[in-house]
Formats: structure tokens, sequence, C-alpha cells
């Protein structure tokens, strides 16, 4: 392999590197995946509509913190939230978003299992 080589490689990877603005978006994104509690209201909203009265069931916190969690989470734009008459019901935002918490979910599950990875 020639030194020349090397550079065709790097400026091909260098315009295959995502953008400022994306990776920003993806940071505060993953951040606000990062903690414990909104992790686990992103799985269940993956799977579906909830209000807040079954969140609060299903995660064990007061009804405040969990309303707090889910504002971060709309205002991340990982949520969206309808009203059904004087019910909030919140869902993940996309597919996009519900297949990126259930990978992550699912790498941890073969993580901590020791179950082999797969493609």
């Amino acid at each position: 392999m020639y030194a020349r080589d090397n550079v065709a490689d790097a400026s091909d990877l260098q315009q295959r590197v995502p953008g400022g603005q994306q990776v920003q978006a993806a940071r505060e994104m993953l951040s606000m995946l990062a903690e414990p509690t909104r992790l686990r209201l992103m799985a269940l909203l993956s799977e579906g509509e909830h209000d807040v009265t079954a969140l609060v069931g299903a995660v064990g916190m007061a009804r405040p913190a969990v309303s707090q969690h889910l504002g971060k989470l709309r205002l991340a734009g990982l949520v969206s939230m309808r009203r059904e008459g004087r019910r909030a019901l919140y869902r993940a935002r996309g597919g996009h978003v519900r297949r990126l918490v259930t990978e992550v979910l699912h790498a941890a599950s073969h993580r901590v299992s020791g179950a082999p990875e797969h493609d």
C-alpha cells in the first residue's frame, strides 16, 4: 500500500463524517436517554401510547417527576403527546427513536446476560 492510497482513503472518510449539527442533535438525544428513568419511560413509550398515570405506576415515581421527565423528552424531540379529552397520551416519536431505544436495550441485554452478539 502506498502513502497516496491512505490520503485517498482519508479524503473519502472525511466526506462521510457526520456534520456538527447532526452530531450535536444526536448527542442531545443520547444524553436524554442516558438518564435511567427516561430510558425506562422511553422503553414503555416505544411499545405504544401511555398516559402519565400509567407511567407513574409503571416506573414507581411521583407524578411531578414523571411529568418533568416527559417534558424533557418532548423538548428533545424523542416523545410526542396528544390529548384525548383531559388525558395526555405520550408515545415515542417515530420509528428511528423506537428502534434506537429497542436496539440499545437489546444490546444491553446481551451484554448483561452474556448472550452472543448477532447482526
